[in-house]
């Protein structure tokens, strides 16, 4: 076969064994260390994203195994449907708020994340802000090797039933059996082969995950429905809380912040989509599409959760476990294969993707996407994932424990760029080394600053998450809201900073400087750009 051919493998591998990548300019090529076609704006003919998109995005992403993992965690605390649908849809409605307005900062200015948070936090100052968001997404694909792994098996015992008497030779507390460690390598082997093709080849597998994955969801939901008569204990019975030290009320507030913490790294890194969109992310739609779809993903692990109660007596979360208890070995093989290919496209969607877009941008010379792509499935394995998730209070842990991170980096994006900057950015110096958004030796020390302000706080309560019995007194109350809280507190001491303490004037600019717009009478954006500094683009009023 020619595509297995000793020169043309060559030609391909050989690029990656050199310490420097191949380095193609970007539309800024006077700042190679800032520009790439990666990091450029995205140019006209390429921002093709309507609603429509963006909805079948958001239904791709959220009917995935995270959103019933997360959910029935938060039935974990001891809330039926009743409770459970509510804290569903205000935790999604409250992440979309914010998920909107960061990737309206995408879609004005045609720029991905890590492009946008130079402006806040300084051209070198965006990097822990970078690696921040880039951790988060690495934890998440390490989980979702996981679970992936336990439907691979739920698909090999359906086929061969003999695979459950797979010996076992690691410690009961391992967290992991032998046979799950061994389907673990093997989904990682083939996710890790996907994730290195570049994302345009992957439209198909996008599609066929579209066609399949949804009327599973439908079908479990059903099944659920049917076998208990209507609902069954977790559906039509009283909430009863399992937390040795929080009332209802905080552990309402715990599920809110899991639900929240779900996407709270999309709430950050939006403006990696939204930069595609042709029209700025106009209309309000936008903000109906998580609550509305997430509320109706989430009756499907409710059901299928209380049908687990009903059936065989014991609450279980843990999707794999639940397929394994399938009487029928065509519905364990179709429902665990649906769920893996459901996880394979969230996985790389939104967490193999971009995590190397984000990681190659620190050092664009020696990292590529490729490059991030290996960086990141070795880090699935060396990071152990399988001793998070070992029970519901380990996800409950990890998604209330990045929500510490994620909440005030929020914040300050969205104090920065519609409080103080007025929603007026210059593109260009975004690309400039010692530009307006150079700030202090490349680092605003405001947004640090309200950054550290708001996370402060959350550190004990993230302590007494991981080990119940540290005395903390009140401050494990402050945790169970940690997104809200890091959220507004550093919102607003970011603004107070800015406006009374330390104003930022020469980042200020009094019209905003886009990128080339659609209809525009102006040339291809290469020529525009290509100016004896590089720097020329439309400057427009934003009000």
């Amino acid at each position: 076969m020619s595509f297995l051919s000793s020169n043309r493998l060559k030609a391909r591998i050989a690029p990656h064994l050199r310490a420097r990548v191949p380095y193609e300019a970007g539309i800024y090529a006077n700042s190679p260390r800032w520009s790439n076609k990666d990091l450029d704006p995205v140019p006209v003919h390429m921002r093709t994203w309507g609603g429509i998109d963006y909805w079948a995005y958001w239904t791709s992403d959220m009917l995935a195994p995270p959103l019933a993992s997360t959910v029935s965690s938060v039935m974990a605390l001891g809330f039926a449907a009743r409770e459970t649908i509510p804290i569903v849809f205000f935790g999604f409605a409250i992440c979309s708020v914010v998920i909107t307005l960061t990737g309206k900062m995408g879609a004005q200015y045609s720029v991905a994340f890590p492009v946008i948070v130079r402006s806040i936090f300084g051209m070198y100052g965006s990097y822990p802000a970078i690696c921040i968001r880039a951790f988060v997404a690495a934890m998440w694909t390490a989980i979702l090797c996981v679970q992936a792994g336990g439907f691979l098996q739920n698909c090999i015992e359906a086929i061969w039933p003999s695979f459950k008497r797979f010996p076992n030779h690691l410690a009961p507390d391992a967290g992991i059996t032998s046979a799950g460690m061994l389907c673990f390598f093997l989904y990682w082997i083939f996710q890790t082969i996907l994730a290195t093709m570049p994302i345009q080849k992957l439209r198909i597998l996008f599609l066929v995950k579209a066609v399949i994955v949804p009327p599973t969801f439908a079908a479990l939901f059903l099944w659920g429905v049917v076998v208990t008569k209507g609902g069954g204990p977790l559906v039509t019975g009283q909430a009863k809380m399992t937390s040795p030290y929080m009332n209802t009320a905080f552990s309402a507030l715990t599920g809110l912040n899991a639900i929240i913490g779900l996407f709270s790294s999309m709430a950050v890194n939006m403006p990696d989509f939204g930069r595609f969109s042709k029209n700025g992310l106009a209309g309000y739609h936008q903000f109906f599409a998580l609550p509305v779809i997430g509320t109706l993903g989430a009756l499907t692990p409710i059901f299928v959760t209380s049908a687990h109660s009903y059936i065989w007596g014991e609450f279980q979360w843990y999707m794999p476990a639940v397929i394994e208890n399938f009487d029928s070995r065509a519905a364990q093989f179709f429902t665990a294969f649906s769920f893996m290919l459901a996880t394979i496209g969230n996985q790389i969607a939104a967490g193999t993707y971009p995590f190397s877009n984000d990681v190659s941008g620190l050092c664009p010379k020696y990292i590529n996407i490729f490059r991030a792509t290996v960086i990141i499935s070795v880090f699935c394995v060396v990071c152990t994932p399988w001793n998070i998730i070992k029970n519901a209070a380990g996800l409950l842990a990890f998604l209330s424990g990045y929500s510490c991170l994620m909440g005030p980096l929020a914040g300050v994006m969205v104090s920065d760029f519609y409080l103080v900057k007025k929603r007026k950015l210059d593109v260009h110096e975004l690309y400039k080394d010692h530009g307006i958004y150079y700030y202090s030796y490349g680092v605003n020390w405001r947004a640090f600053a309200a950054f550290g302000i708001a996370f402060a706080p959350l550190v004990p309560g993230f302590a007494k998450s991981i080990n119940n019995n540290l005395a903390v007194g009140g401050a494990w109350k402050i945790y169970t809201f940690a997104w809200l809280f890091g959220f507004f507190i550093a919102l607003l001491s970011y603004y107070i900073i800015c406006t009374y303490i330390s104003p930022i004037t020469g980042a200020l600019v009094e019209n905003a400087v886009l990128p080339p717009q659609r209809g525009d009478a102006s040339p291809s954006i290469e020529s525009v750009y290509e100016t004896k500094n590089g720097m020329q683009a439309e400057t427009k009023e934003v009000v």
